[in-house]
């Protein structure tokens, strides 16, 4: 690896910014040559790649392969067929490239939206797992960095405005994760409102069962609201591990959030709300087919 390719890795590395590192494992034909090359390429497709792969017509497409495996936050192991034209007289017809791609990923982002006492320690375990932590609150007494030491920022501001903000400013991606944890549930749902259609990994509402079902009912009936769009909500928010405490809340809510992100077997408090949607949805329908 030249220095060039080096420099920029330990670059990106110490900014956190996404980068693949894309290395020829193997290379047949006319690439014979190209084995040992490296190259960088970031998510950004009009940041050109550091480094040369040497291996020509092929290269766009490894490129463009190694951006797919960034976003998808996925290492992975690639094997291209050497173009028949290019394989000089002699050679298998069949020679093959191998390259690996190496992510080096930016950190899950995390917005607590809310800065009570349940926000506190979620913010510190969040950090602690490597969370990008955002922390938005109306009340700039409680949004403040002294009491969110960990937060990568914290904004005090009308929740819908700095919402809206945000997702010009960071972007919402199916790497960001949001928890709904305000003073009062108006504020939870005047939230929820602007962000239910955003591409979030995770979007969760704190409140009890009936509280829940109640706001989803209403919203369904004033808004218009199809029932679909509330079973990627998870509200209630959190694992169920008998918790009382703000502590413990924040633990339960940030194992549902890891729950999610590694596709794990834990069934979150949401589940049965969901469920009662579901078979609504199949009465209504079969109702409707009936007639």
């Amino acid at each position: 690896m030249n220095q060039e390719i080096l420099d920029a890795l330990l670059t990106s590395i110490e900014e956190r910014e996404a980068v693949a590192l894309i290395s020829v494992t193997s290379a047949g034909g006319i690439y014979e040559g190209s084995t040992g090359a490296h190259a960088l390429v970031w998510l950004d497709s009009e940041r050109p790649p550091v480094g040369d792969l040497g291996l020509g017509e092929l290269n766009a497409n490894i490129i463009y392969d190694a951006r797919r495996a960034l976003s998808d936050r996925e290492h992975r192991h690639l094997t291209y067929k050497t173009p028949a034209a290019n394989v000089p007289a002699g050679s298998a017809p069949d020679s093959e490239v191998k390259v690996f791609v190496e992510v080096q990923v930016q950190p899950s982002k995390l917005i607590i939206v809310g800065a009570g006492h349940i926000a506190v320690p979620l913010a510190a375990i969040a950090a602690t797992c490597d969370f990008e932590v955002t922390v938005l609150d109306d009340r700039p007494q409680y949004a403040h960095v002294a009491r969110f030491p960990t937060a990568a920022q914290v904004i005090a501001g009308p929740f819908r405005e700095e919402l809206a903000a945000l997702r010009t400013k960071i972007g919402f991606d199916k790497h960001t994760y949001i928890v709904l944890v305000t003073r009062g549930h108006q504020y939870d749902v005047d939230s929820l409102l602007e962000v239910l259609d955003d591409p979030f990994a995770y979007i969760g509402m704190i409140g009890s069962r009936r509280r829940i079902r109640a706001v989803f009912e209403l919203l369904e009936q004033e808004q218009g609201i199809p029932t679909e769009k509330f079973d990627r909500i998870c509200a209630p928010i959190g694992l169920d591990i008998g918790a009382r405490t703000p502590a413990e809340i924040a633990v339960c809510i940030m194992a549902e959030i890891i729950n999610v992100m590694r596709a794990g077997p834990a069934r979150p408090m949401s589940e049965q709300l969901r469920i009662e949607r579901q078979e609504r949805r199949e009465r209504v329908a079969a109702a409707a087919h009936s007639k």
